[in-house]
């Protein structure tokens, strides 16, 4: 992991949501790209999706402090609202929503970067 000195290029870094979102995707589709809904293992889905969405931000070496939620959800004709508002400094910080489903479910996970002043 980076450490303080290589961050303090003086530089601002901004969070690029596009980034981020390719990330999580590709994260998503490793974990449940081929499967069904499956009740019993919601749990350990949503943790794999997190903690490897965090594990793979983190080696792009930006300065930010991360927070990443996930929800999965079984298609059940049910709706789903989702909503989040942030007080930050928009010109570093930043968030993106990534929106995934297939047959059975729907994937939803919410990035939010915190840009680390220095």
């Amino acid at each position: 992991m980076n450490t303080m000195e290589e961050y303090s290029s003086g530089e601002e870094v901004s969070f690029s949501p596009d980034e981020a979102s390719s990330c999580v995707k590709e994260c998503i589709e490793g974990v449940i790209g081929g499967v069904d809904y499956n009740q019993s293992t919601v749990n350990q889905w949503t943790a794999s999706i997190v903690e490897q969405s965090l594990t793979q931000l983190v080696k792009q070496g930006k300065a930010f402090k991360y927070i990443v939620n996930c929800a999965v959800m079984q298609k059940s004709g049910a709706g789903l609202h989702t909503a989040n508002s942030c007080y930050w400094d928009t010109a570093t910080d930043g968030s993106c929503t990534v929106r995934w489903e297939n047959r059975t479910m729907y994937c939803v996970v919410n990035v939010f970067a915190v840009g680390v002043g220095l």
